[in-house]
């Protein structure tokens, strides 16, 4: 049964929809939320929802919840209801109105029940009702009854007395009341909420003239105010008006309403949703008082109203919504004006109306009645309403949403709104002119924001209202920023950066806010940045003191400690005159090669801790370099640069200061000595040539000698100098063929060094590219190219000098060796190629031209040198076939028999298709005779006056369509050359085809679903494709700023069929994956025609992302025989049962159900066979169960059908099958007569889904176990080799007596040491003896214990804390102890027996004794542990840690895919692999260990299993930790040390992700070195962090993810990088993998059964403690005569299970050297639960809402139940243990282990209670007899004399 209520709640689970999670503190309400107030003096946080009030803390907890519905009740009845309504129905109660009173301490609560009858609360606590009366009739109807009318309310005083004003709609059942004061007090007969006086109400006379929705009511002054939304029906419009009544006004007279508008250029806002009243902060009335601001609508100082208005265009389905502001003084003003002019009788005729009336009279009365009667009267029109109104323009707009809720706050004399969002968003809104909207907030997405948005009383957080939650959130962020620039950047005006503290902070939180320039506001947008330095640049050579201007400059004192880190130097910066000055760094890192200079970083920071101030970079020059920047100008590098450098030609350096007077200075370049004007600029290639060039500036250089080179050519001569000055060199014979020319750039050197030299010539190669005679004669006249053809050689092109024959001066006969085309038409036209050699030097050359005899007209423009000629064919009167003929200046050349040209007449007879679409595109093929004559770019198609495009010319001419404007039929023209066509065939131009309909209207995103699209005209097309175009969504504000990549995908598919003329179905094509982020558009193509998928009401196609489905667990499910379970998520959202496909194997799986989350199917009778079979592989022989959704296949594991055959013998099958057969026949008709056949197969389907689920989760469980088993064999083998890790005594009571409890680790009975002067140790040491033998006197004990717990100061907390230091005192005498702990047993229980409550003894540790009682059943039961029950204890634990570490765990969060604990369960399906590493472990020997890790592990995760590996044979305390050791990948040669984090981590915006195995590319079988931290393994700049930086990490960024990032933070730094792919993402609900609990619970079950059993087994070995102590107990009832076995039951359950065991199971460390890892921990709570749940004898009534611990375990509860009562009753039945017996055993147990104690410490800290509390001891045992008679008060007051080192006064 247990395992039902679990399914069906797993199922429940499946139905509820997960909004977008915030980080955020909220309370979920069952049902939908109506209202929301906060109390500001104590924070509580009140809601009112359908039938529910909350009350919760101000941190949304829940303090009580109270129901308020369903009740009976109809609209139309009056209560009460049960008296006199007959027709009355279970109706929901929806809040109404939920108003504070502070003053009287009362919550008025009215709902839609009973016709809107309020009640009265107490604010304190909400469910006591202080006045409720449903019999008063019709004068008690407050609220409106119908859901959909909204109501509103404001209490105030009035003459010291309470009043409500309530405005509501007239709803279909209301009375009509529509505005009304209400008194919330009793007087003169009348009762609360009756209206104040009879005339304050306003009744709508015409019930269904028009329809009002109020929004707020509010209070200024005088006055109250109403605004609400009014539909006018005659004639139709809406209307937002505002309404005014003074608030003392007894009868109406002063109710007055008029337009409340907002408009822009596209018209008037006409619906309003939400207001806010306040005074506008300092600087907006500033900047409204500022010039130009004089028309603005609010002036300065002045209450505001912001109100959020919307407006709909029903013509484009357009939504615009807008934010607007008046003043109250103006509309004040505006209603006076309007009030006086109708007094007056100036009004235009029926501009002024009585509200909810008729036409209002405005009556001649005298001018000034306005002022006279400000609050109206009798004698006036009342009530009045006006046409005319106030129109103000928009503060904000936005479009396709609305505004919803508003709420308005103050920061530093600021203004910022907080808007909420139909979509689930609050936007956040600097209120300045114009308004800046600078954050939004998702909260829950598509989710409205109520109207209700609330600041809590400190402005620090908000609370927003959606439809069933609440959230609160702060109202500023700034901490988030982690430098100036996010700061700024932010614009948010709650925030500034503060400059000394280097951190973005609120104003308030800044220490130095006030003084300038210390708080840079975020809205400015300034940082201090370094403005300029003084000097610009220094050389690295003559460095000195650099001036820095830095801007904004904060106001500094002496005491200021500013400091200038130059480079690697630091050094603290002086300030003077505003100037800061730094000194310069002593080393400055060498000038980059290929630079004149290095930039050097200098940053300003403050204070001791070095807090980053400003920063920029300093150049420091290098004149060495410059002069090396450019190849072969050294002087003019050097004068030429920006720097300060000179060029010193006497020792040929450039330096940045010189003493010689005769140096070239800065931009004095042009005075270098330099050569330059090489003559001639080019030269040959092969042939030596004298080059001439010129000197300049070379005064300094007289009888130097030269040498010209260069480097290429490994190139050096001597330079020559001429008579004239000038200077020229011989070249060497260079040899280059690879280009045609290459420059040559020369350098000129004397002694050694170079001299400027601006000397390139080109060199030239004739033969390169001259093939023929022609091309070297057209050669470059400058080149001196010549043909020359030397005997015995081949004929070329060279360098006239080189050619020792003569040249030639002609070429040889051209020579033709191809044509282009071979054919032409007879009338010519057409262009002939001719291609060839020595076909001319220039155009000039070619003279006539003949083809076949006929002249060919050349043309010129289309000529190639030598290579290639053109001309235009002639016409001739018939076929002809003939050779070409050229005349080359009068050189005749002619083509051979193979190069022939043909005269032909082609001749067009047919086209297919004969009709096509109008838009074009149809494929027409035309085919005759002779169609391929001339070429294609001789031949063109026209379909009448349209041309078309020819694709394919051959003998078959094919050619494109264009497009047409008529739908017509046009003759088909074929043009070859000069020669026409008209074809006999017409072309029919026929309308596009048009789409009517297609269905299905959506794909997923894989694409492959068939969609059938109806409509006409597709007989005519003859190609149809598919393209989507997926554009991305619009950037966000931020992100404009950025340069916008191509964002804009094309997906085409082919796949398309045309079923007849009005019917194709085509199969989507896969596009990208999250389709959610952009805008698709799928175009049809159908030949020329492009037509959008979209039918009349924009209902176009669309793309979904894919469905997610979960894997098998262990890849297989077995026992499939009726029914296939496969889960997921989206499955149904563009999918249908016939379009869905599953297979087992290669046979189809026959779907039953598809859900959005499930699927059913039937699976073949006889296991099929896989589709790949696999050898001597059991598991890959199973068959693969696959689900395919159109061109996606998910293969999801492997099933495994239910083999078993049954051995039943046949003559009792028979029998048994035919008689059930006989009566279910039977009944089958019986039930189709009653009609319940569909009933009844819909139970079977449910059920047989049920069951399948509940197999697939016990396979699950098996596979789980034989797993774990085989895994645990290797752990038991590990214990028998190691032992089990279990505590020695002292360890194991130390943790259990003083771990929990004072520091820990820390405390002094620990550490063991006490801080005492040597010299008084052997003093305190006799003092503390004798203070032990003190505590050894009964009579001292007792009274010792009681006067301590009559203390008030004494805690639980130190009662704890004294109890285990007694026990540790007395441990050498635990027989004693134990007489003692018997004695105030029996106080105690005297106690409680009196108290007539017995069973609350024991059920906490409230008293020493109870404390005592843990301790001494863990001294008692340690060995117990040791022998018995530690290593099923140890087993669970090693058990429940190998399951948790087979799968993914959350690093961040400390959640696992595999726990027992539902709040510890990883809710998202993580890929990964498992895979096994080989562990070398330095120094360590030259084995390797191999270790199963995952591909999703942390680095640390990894350490931490390699060292449970390595290190198992060793306790847990003797391992090393994680962070202590490197882990070290060598995928090859190299080696990379791996780390958490490193430079190399994932990031996004702020968040970083922590490194995996699989960030590294770790693959199975890798090699990893594990050892300690050493220099060597300190990572490079570009490598990781070691462990000890990954904290800094973690502090800088703050934002650090492993597995699943925490939903709202997606938030933040994807919104403003526009990042709405991860930031929308669809996530599977937690509810869903809560089966993931079923498999680990059922694959731990032996070992939580093996545990159970070895502690709840009176037939094993039963601790002697445990029978001693519950016959004590026994003996205790049976003498105060309590027979409740209950009460017994509990005693001994609250002494022995959850005293000790429980204490035990929760924490293993306490008695195992092991470290318990927090996601262990969360799964042994809930067998600790689980333990507790089986000791109680309460039975636990199981729902679908209890939690899922409750429900894992249900089914087993009873059976341990019982376990618990067998052990019981056979501890009763057991041989007694006598005192004699059990003292023995208790004073082994003190032998054995007293020694090793910290007994002196204990004492010594027991004394310390008694110096706290002396007087009080003292006086108590002066007081008792018994303590009188042994001196105890002397005794003790003598060892607090030596303990304390003073004289006692006795």
């Amino acid at each position: 049964m247990a395992l039902w209520i679990w399914t069906l709640s797993i199922l429940s689970c499946f139905c509820v929809s997960c909004g977008f999670k915030v980080k955020k503190l909220h309370f979920e309400s069952p049902t939908e939320l109506n209202h929301l107030t906060v109390n500001d003096d104590t924070g509580t946080v009140y809601l009112g929802a359908v039938n529910y009030l909350h009350q919760l803390t101000k941190d949304l907890k829940k303090q009580m919840s109270v129901e308020t519905g369903p009740k009976m009740d109809n609209k139309k009845c009056t209560p009460p209801i049960e008296s006199q309504c007959s027709s009355a129905t279970m109706t929901d109660n929806f809040n109404k109105l939920l108003l504070l009173d502070k003053l009287e301490r009362k919550i008025i609560v009215c709902g839609s029940l009973f016709k809107g009858i309020c009640a009265i609360r107490e604010l304190e606590n909400i469910e006591n009702i202080t006045y409720y009366v449903d019999s008063s009739g019709e004068k008690s109807f407050v609220a409106s009854n119908d859901e959909t009318v909204s109501t509103v309310g404001l209490i105030t005083s009035l003459d010291k007395k309470r009043l409500l004003f309530v405005g509501k709609g007239n709803g279909p059942n209301d009375n009509g009341i529509i505005i009304s004061t209400r008194q919330l007090y009793t007087e003169d007969g009348k009762d609360i909420f009756e209206t104040y006086t009879d005339s304050t109400a306003i009744k709508s006379v015409y019930h269904s003239s028009n329809t009002q929705q109020f929004v707020a009511v509010f209070e200024d002054d005088k006055y109250v105010y109403f605004i609400f939304n009014q539909q006018e029906k005659q004639p139709l419009n809406n209307r937002t008006l505002i309404a005014r009544l003074c608030k003392g006004d007894a009868h109406y007279y002063s109710y007055f309403e008029m337009d409340l508008g907002c408009r822009d250029d596209d018209g008037t806002y006409d619906h309003c949703h939400s207001v806010y009243v306040t005074t506008p902060g300092e600087k907006l009335a500033e900047s409204m008082a500022q010039p130009g601001q004089e028309n603005s609508s609010v002036p300065s100082g002045d209450k505001v109203l912001l109100a959020l208005f919307s407006k709909f265009n029903k013509d484009n389905g357009s939504l615009k919504s807008a934010m607007c502001m008046f003043s109250l003084r103006q509309l004040n003003e505006k209603m006076e004006e309007y009030r006086e002019e109708c007094y007056t009788n100036k009004p235009t005729q029926n501009m002024f109306y009585k509200p909810f009336l008729s036409e209002a009279a405005c009556g001649l009365i005298p001018e000034g009645a306005s002022k006279s009667f400000p609050c109206g009267s009798e004698h006036l029109p009342y009530p009045l309403g006006s046409k005319n109104g106030i129109f103000v323009e928009p503060l904000l707009q936005k479009k396709g949403m609305n505004l919803t809720a508003v709420t308005v706050t103050v920061e530093n004399g600021h203004m910022v709104a907080f808007l909420g969002t139909s979509d689930g968003r609050i936007l956040k809104v600097f209120l300045m002119i114009p308004a800046n909207e600078y954050s939004s907030v998702p909260i829950e997405m598509d989710k409205p924001v109520k109207n209700d948005l609330v600041l809590d009383a400190s402005q620090e957080n908000l609370y927003v209202m959606t439809t069933t939650k609440v959230f609160r959130l702060p109202v500023q962020e700034c901490a988030s920023y982690s430098n100036c620039t996010l700061c700024t950047q932010a614009q948010d005006p709650y925030c500034g950066w503060c400059v000394m503290e280097g951190k973005c902070t609120r104003k308030i939180d800044c220490k130095r806010a006030n003084k300038p320039n210390h708080w840079l506001w975020s809205p400015d947008g300034i940082c201090i940045t370094i403005t300029s330095a003084h000097p610009q640049n220094m050389s690295h050579k003559a460095t000195g003191k650099v001036e820095l201007t830095v801007s904004p400059l904060p106001e500094l004192t002496e005491s200021d400690m500013l400091c200038c880190q130059f480079g690697e130097t630091t050094n603290i910066a002086k300030l003077r005159n505003g100037t800061i000055i730094c000194d310069p760094p002593t080393t400055i890192p060498p000038t980059p090669k290929g630079q004149d200079h290095v930039s050097v970083s200098l940053t300003l920071t403050f204070g001791e801790e070095k807090m980053f101030f400003a920063s920029a970079t300093y150049p420091f020059y290098d004149c060495e370099e410059a002069m090396n920047l450019s190849a072969n100008l050294p002087c003019y590098s050097c004068a030429s640069s920006r720097w300060n450098c000179r060029w010193d030609w006497k020792n040929h350096i450039c330096e940045d200061s010189s003493l010689e007077k005769d140096v070239i200075k800065q931009n004095m370049e042009e005075k270098c000595p330099q050569f330059l004007n090489p003559n001639p600029p080019i030269i040959p290639m092969e042939f030596p040539t004298i080059v001439h060039f010129e000197g300049k500036n070379l005064e300094n250089y007289q009888g130097r000698s030269f040498k010209i080179g260069n480097d290429q050519f490994e190139f050096e001569a001597p330079v020559d100098k001429s008579n004239d000055g000038n200077f020229s060199f011989k070249t060497k014979e260079f040899s280059y063929g690879a280009n045609e020319t290459l420059p040559l750039n020369l350098f000129i050197k004397t002694d050694k060094v170079k001299i400027d030299s601006k000397l390139m010539v080109t060199l030239y190669n004739c033969s390169y590219g001259r093939s023929d005679c022609s091309l070297c004669l057209a050669a470059d006249p400058g080149y001196k190219c010549v043909w020359c053809e030397e005997e015995g050689k081949p004929s070329k092109c060279i360098y006239e000098n080189l050619c020792k024959a003569s040249p030639t001066n002609t070429c040889p006969h051209p020579v033709i060796t191809q044509i282009e085309p071979k054919t032409g038409p007879l009338s010519g036209g057409i262009l002939l190629t001719i291609m060839g050699s020595n076909l001319g030097i220039k155009a000039e050359d070619v003279k006539s031209i003949t083809v076949a005899g006929t002249k060919c007209l050349f043309r010129e423009k289309f000529y190639s040198v030598s290579t290639r000629i053109v001309c235009q064919v002639g016409n001739v009167s018939k076929p002809l076939h003939g050779e070409i003929e050229v005349d080359i200046s009068g050189k005749r050349g002619s083509s051979t028999n193979e190069v022939q040209f043909t005269y032909q007449q082609p001749d067009p007879t047919g086209i297919s298709p004969t009709k096509g679409p109008q838009a074009g595109g149809t494929i027409l093929t035309i085919t005759g005779n002779n169609l391929e004559t001339g070429s294609q770019k001789d031949v063109s198609v026209f379909l009448g006056d349209v041309p078309c495009n020819i694709t394919d010319f051959g003998e078959q001419i094919v050619c494109i369509t264009g497009q047409h404007d008529k739908v017509e039929e046009v003759h088909v023209m074929v043009h070859h050359g000069n020669t026409k066509n008209k074809l006999d065939s017409l072309f029919a131009y026929s309308k596009n085809p048009t789409v009517t309909k297609f269905f299905p209207k959506n794909s997923f995103s894989s694409g492959g679903r068939n969609i059938t699209v109806t409509g006409t005209g597709f007989d005519i097309i003859q190609s149809f494709s598919i393209v989507v175009t997926a554009e991305l969504h619009g950037p966000s504000r931020r992100k404009k700023r950025q340069i916008h990549s191509l964002d804009s995908r094309k997906f085409e598919g082919k796949d398309i069929a045309k079923i007849n003329e009005s019917t194709i179905v085509f199969s989507s094509p896969p596009i990208l994956e999250d389709p959610e982020n952009y805008r698709i558009t799928t175009l049809i193509k159908m030949d020329g025609y492009n037509l959008v998928l979209n039918i009349e009401n924009n209902d176009s196609f669309k793309y979904v992302a894919d469905p997610t489905f979960e894997n098998f667990t262990d890849g297989i499910k077995k026992q499939v025989n009726n029914v296939i379970h496969a889960e997921g998520s989206n499955l149904n959202k563009a999918m249908t049962i016939e379009e869905a496909q599953a297979f087992v194997g290669a046979e189809p799986c026959n779907i039953k159900t598809l859900t959005d989350k499930d699927l059913y199917c039937e699976p073949p009778v006889v296991q099929p066979q896989p589709k790949r079979r696999q050898k001597r592989d059991t598991i890959n022989n199973l068959p693969e169960f696959i689900v395919k959704f159109g061109l996606r296949e998910w293969i999801l594991g492997r099933v495994e059908y239910d083999t078993r055959v049954s051995d039943v013998p046949l003559d009792v099958i028979l029998p048994s099958v035919i008689f059930p057969m006989v009566a279910i026949i039977i009944i089958s008709i019986y039930c189709y007569r009653r009609k319940s056949q569909q009933a009844e197969r819909e139970y079977e389907k449910i059920k047989s889904q049920l069951e399948g689920l509940e197999e697939s989760v016990r396979d699950r469980c098996k596979k789980e176990f034989t797993d774990l088993m085989i895994e645990m064999e290797d752990q038991t083998n590990d214990v028998s080799e190691a032992g089990i890790p279990v505590l020695d005594y002292k360890m194991y009571t130390d943790r259990v007596f003083f771990l929990p409890s004072k520091d820990g680790e820390k405390d002094v009975m620990i550490t063991g040491k006490l801080d005492i002067p040597e010299a008084r140790q052997q003093t305190v040491e006799q003092a503390l003896n004798q203070f032990s033998n003190l505590l050894n006197s009964k009579s001292f004990l007792i009274n010792f214990i009681h006067t301590l717990e009559k203390q008030r100061e004494f805690s639980a907390r130190e009662k704890v804390y004294f109890a285990s230091l007694l026990t540790v005192a007395l441990h050498g005498k635990l027989e004693y102890y134990t007489d003692i702990m018997r004695t105030l047993f029996l106080e105690l229980m005297e106690q409680y027996v009196v108290a007539k409550n017995p069973k609350l003894m024991l059920r906490r540790s409230e008293t020493v004794v109870e404390r005592m009682l843990s301790n001494w059943m863990a001294i008692c039961l340690y060995q117990y542990l040791k022998d018995n029950a530690g290593e099923p204890l140890y087993k669970l634990f090693k058990a429940i840690k190998h399951q948790v570490e087979k799968g993914p765990v959350d690093a961040v969060l400390m959640k696992a895919k595999y726990t027992l604990n539902d709040t510890g369960l990883l809710g998202d399906d993580v890929e990964y692999t498992q895979l096994t590493v080989n562990v070398y472990v330095q120094d360590g020997g030259t084995d390797s260990v191999p270790v199963k890790v995952l591909n999703c592990d942390t680095i640390s995760q990894v350490k931490e299993k390699i060292i449970d590996q390595v290190y198992r044979n060793l306790p847990c305390s003797q391992w090393p930790k994680a962070d202590s050791v490197v882990l070290e990948w060598r995928p090859g040669s190299t080696a990379q040390i791996l780390s958490d984090l490193d430079l190399t981590s994932q990031r996004d915006g702020r968040w970083k992700r922590m490194n995996t195995l699989m960030h590294y590319n770790v693959r199975d079988g890798a090699t990893l070195i594990l050892s300690k931290i050493g220099i060597s393994q300190q990572p490079e700049d570009n490598q990781q962090d070691v462990p000890g930086e990954r904290h800094a990490l973690l502090e800088d960024e703050n934002k650090i993810w492993h597995l699943v990032r925490p939903a709202d933070e997606v938030d933040e730094g994807k919104s403003k990088r526009g990042s709405v792919k991860e930031k929308e993402r669809t996530k599977a609900i937690t509810e869903i993998y809560l089966t993931r609990l079923l498999s680990v619970k059922g694959t731990l079950q032996q070992f939580v059964d093996n545990f159970f059993h070895s502690v709840l087994n009176s037939n094993h070995v039963v601790p002697p403690a445990v029978k001693y102590f519950f016959d004590f107990l026994d003996e205790q009832a049976e003498k105060h005569e309590l027979k409740d076995e209950d009460t017994i039951h509990i005693w001994k359950t609250n002494s022995l299970p959850l005293r000790f065991w429980v204490n035990i199971l929760k924490n293993p460390h306490f008695i195992f050297d092991v470290h318990v890892h927090e996601v262990v921990d969360a799964s042994l709570s809930v067998i600790a639960q689980t333990f507790m749940d089986a000791c109680t004898r309460t039975e636990h009534k199981l729902s679908r809402d209890s939690p899922s611990n409750k429900l894992l375990y249900a089914k087993e509860i009873s059976n341990y139940k019982k376990m618990v009562e067998d052990y019981y009753k056979g501890i009763r039945q057991m041989v007694q243990v006598s005192d004699q017996d059990m003292n023995t055993h208790l004073a082994e147990i003190s032998r054995a282990h007293t020694d090793s104690l910290n007994t002196l410490v204990a004492l010594h800290q027991l004394y310390q209670y008694t110096n706290k509390y002396y007087d009080e001891i003292i006086n108590a045992l002066e007081e008792d007899p018994a303590a009188q008679k042994m001196q105890l008060a002397f005794r003790l007051q003598q060892i607090a004399a030596a303990l304390e080192n003073k004289v006692t006064d006795l």
